[in-house]
């Protein structure tokens, strides 16, 4: 095998020259900060799903560093996610008591089937699906997420308890309820580690502003708690590797589990390539959907190996990570490292760094999400775009997450559909002012035309879905005195079975009219299309052009002269010239 093809199986090691001493200074801080931040998170997903605080852990320790390496964003962050949590939950329950056992072997052998599945469709291609994910769509998903996970980390930062709960009005109700016993401590230790966090990245962005924060949080915990406060605080950590897990495949299981495997692959994928592209638009990376469908594959199938159930990139530590100034993808790989350290070592002291702390941090990343610019620009562009980008926005906010994004996915099909549906066919007039007659909207400037003869231009393609308005749109012209009309095909891109058929059609009413329909400019694909099916033969072969141009010229010469001599318009080129003509004769 060629190293070429190498570097296209091992996507590492097409970046691995991008790292040096600053790259690894970067990443180190930016896997430390990442490391601590997904101390709590770990615990809590895998308690959502179900599962014993362990695990959650096990997943952040194993699928980062997989998924770092086999995948193309340099600042996604994959692991455990509250949406695939609760999907996991909702999946296996009805089978076993969570926390069982039984219950972990079927997370599982859940996250090995949705890894094959995943790793399938990035090795067949189908990462192109997501390029219905318009930015639109992301965009809106991006702010409705960072809203939640703000909302999600205002129980953390008042030190109240949590409802854990995916419906968004049932958590702010219950936020609200517990808001008069607000822990006044984690209050305050949570704005400042805010403060502190927002106040060094505007005096000195090279600083580690998040870890200097999370310290001084620490700090605060310990008097605050020394003078008798109560603070919150991760508690104590297991100190052990993730252990080597078998799994048991039975085909009943499997059959049973394989629809949810399914979801559970897809949403892992339509999340963790939106998430990459929205940091990708910060950063300016272009992601390769396929890649990611591949590293996710990987990251899945191998944890389900070493004790970890099905995770996806994550907004929160992808935002930590790429905020932290991570270079390149080893940021994710020693963010494992360190968490393992973190376990192993020091776990006593990780106990004590206050989880409303972290609240602040994760509040200050859910509001560096959010693309004001760019929101403003869509709202402003376009009607269609805005209504997307709302329909997305508040879908995120009010439903599961993969209900967002496909409804995003859906409106946007929907108005581009619309749009490709209707191409814009306009009609042609010659400016009777320029000596070249060069041509103009006739909609634009009401100007005399040529009492026989029509030109219009459609843009867009002749699809089947577009061929009902194209053909009505065309009727329109068929209804004066004119016999000839000609069509300006620079604009069509494509021309179908339909289209073809349609095109015939209009050219065999045009000749009952006693003329003849013309095309000129063509593009390649699409009169190519119109040769393969022998369409041009029965159109006519003298009704092609290559410019409108020379068929003007051409079409002039089949026109009535006896109506050209009492025609006062003069509309071409070679009307000017006949009537000279016609003088000196």
């Amino acid at each position: 095998m060629s190293k070429f093809s190498v570097k296209n199986y091992i996507p590492f090691l097409q970046w691995r020259n991008e790292i040096n001493k600053s790259s690894l200074k970067a990443d180190l801080l930016a896997g430390l900060t990442g490391s601590i931040i997904v101390l709590p998170q770990g615990v809590a997903f895998a308690m959502i799903a179900g599962l014993p605080p362990v695990y959650g852990l096990y997943t952040a320790i194993v699928l980062p560093i997989i998924a770092a390496l086999f995948g193309s964003s340099k600042h996604l962050v994959s692991g455990p996610t509250t949406a695939i949590s609760l999907i996991v939950f909702a999946s296996i329950s009805e089978y076993a008591t969570p926390g069982s056992n039984e219950y972990i072997q079927l997370a599982i052998l859940l996250t090995f089937l949705s890894g094959a599945i995943q790793l399938v469709m990035g090795v067949v291609q189908l990462g192109t699906l997501v390029n219905f994910v318009s930015h639109t769509v992301i965009h809106g998903f991006t702010a409705g997420a960072a809203l939640l996970i703000i909302f999600n980390q205002l129980p953390n930062m008042f030190g109240l308890p949590k409802n854990n709960s995916s419906n968004l009005t049932e958590n702010l109700i219950h936020f609200v309820e517990h808001l008069p016993n607000t822990n006044t401590a984690s209050l305050t230790i949570a704005l400042t580690t805010l403060v502190v966090a927002w106040g060094i990245r505007k005096i000195k962005k090279g600083l580690p502003n998040m870890l200097i924060a999370m310290l001084i949080g620490s700090i605060m915990a310990f008097f605050f708690t020394k003078y008798g406060y109560s603070v919150k605080l991760v508690g104590e950590l297991p100190s052990h590797l993730p252990p080597f897990s078998a799994i048991h495949f039975d085909y009943a299981l499997v059959r049973r589990l394989l629809p949810d495997a399914f979801a559970v692959a897809l949403l892992g994928l339509i999340s963790t390539v939106a998430i990459a592209r929205s940091i990708g638009a910060k950063s300016g990376q272009l992601i390769d959907p396929n890649q990611e469908f591949i590293g996710q594959g990987l990251a899945n199938l191998t944890g389900s190996f070493f004790s970890s159930y099905a995770g996806s990139g994550s907004f929160t530590r992808s935002g930590v990570n790429y905020e932290s100034g991570a270079k390149t993808q080893l940021s994710s790989v020693f963010s494992s490292l360190f968490l393992v350290i973190i376990l192993l070592f020091i776990g006593p002291l990780a106990a004590y760094l206050p989880i409303s702390s972290m609240g602040g941090i994760i509040l200050l990343i859910g509001f560096n999400l959010i693309d004001m610019r760019s929101v403003k620009l869509i709202m402003k562009s376009s009607k269609r775009e805005m209504t997307v980008l709302v329909i997305t926005f508040l879908s995120t906010l009010l439903l599961d997450l993969e209900y967002a994004i496909l409804l995003g996915v859906m409106f946007s099909l929907i108005f581009y559909l619309q749009r490709t549906s209707r191409p814009r066919i306009i009609s042609l007039i010659p400016d009777p002012v320029d000596t070249k007659r060069k041509f103009l909207n006739a909609r634009k400037y009401r100007i005399d035309q040529c009492p026989q003869f029509k030109i219009v231009r459609i843009e867009g393609s002749l699809f089947f879905g577009a061929v009902d308005h194209a053909e009505r749109m065309l009727a329109n012209y068929r209804v004066g005195k004119e016999t000839h009309l000609l069509i300006v095909g620079n604009g069509i891109n494509l021309i179908d079975t339909s289209g073809a058929e349609m095109l015939v059609r209009v050219a065999e009413d045009w000749r009952k009219k006693g003329g003849q329909m013309y095309i000129s400019g063509l593009k390649k694909r699409a009169r190519e299309s119109l040769y393969r099916g022998e369409f041009k033969k029965i159109i006519g072969k003298d009704s092609f052009f290559d410019n409108k141009e020379h068929a003007v010229a051409e079409i002039y010469t089949q026109l009535n002269k006896d109506i050209c001599k009492n025609c006062s318009i003069k509309a071409f080129l070679e009307c000017k010239t006949q009537e000279i003509e016609n003088q000196i004769a």
